[in-house]
């Protein structure tokens, strides 16, 4: 397992930290992971002002580093009565498969503890991401029996799966 900073993005990180994004979720330098969205979606994952609102509030944003190297993120928000929200897990391609991913899901969950006092935390899958979701399924996930639609309208709809995890 690599060993690395986790640590909250600040605003000078995002210019460095969006191109890791869209090369972990869409166009052809995804497919070299295993965990993109490439084959079925192709616009943009997310932009800079996006990212921002991420960083402060109910909201944290954290990077993984290897000394200047950013590696990834995941985002972690607080929702109402204990529940914490994961998303925007990602890992640059390059280095997929070796335990950055779990070490940002523990750091994500710290921090829904430590500064947001949630008691479980939930994140959403495109549902046909059987292998991301049983690989979340591993690291203590469960589905909760409840579906979402996609949060942008699209001609062929996609599914959401939501994963619960407790934190007690």
């Amino acid at each position: 397992m690599t060993r690395i900073e986790v640590r909250a993005a600040a605003l000078t990180d995002l210019p460095r930290l969006h191109p890791v994004i869209e090369r972990a979720y869409r166009g052809d330098s995804a497919r070299q992971g295993w965990t993109h969205e490439a084959d079925m979606l192709s616009d943009a994952r997310t932009d800079l002002d996006t990212l921002a609102t991420l960083i402060d509030g109910d909201s944290r944003l954290l990077i993984a580093l290897d000394g200047d190297t950013m590696l990834g993120c995941v985002n972690v928000a607080s929702r109402d009565n204990g529940l914490a929200y994961l998303g925007l897990l990602c890992v640059d391609p390059d280095i997929q498969a070796r335990g950055i991913g779990k070490q940002l899901i523990a750091a994500a969950e710290a921090t829904a503890r430590d500064t947001f006092a949630a008691t479980r935390i939930e994140m959403t899958v495109i549902d046909r991401r059987v292998e991301l979701i049983a690989w979340y399924e591993r690291h203590g996930y469960t589905r909760s029996g409840e579906t979402r639609p996609f949060p942008v309208p699209l001609d062929s709809p996609l599914t959401m799966t939501v994963l619960v995890k407790s934190l007690l």
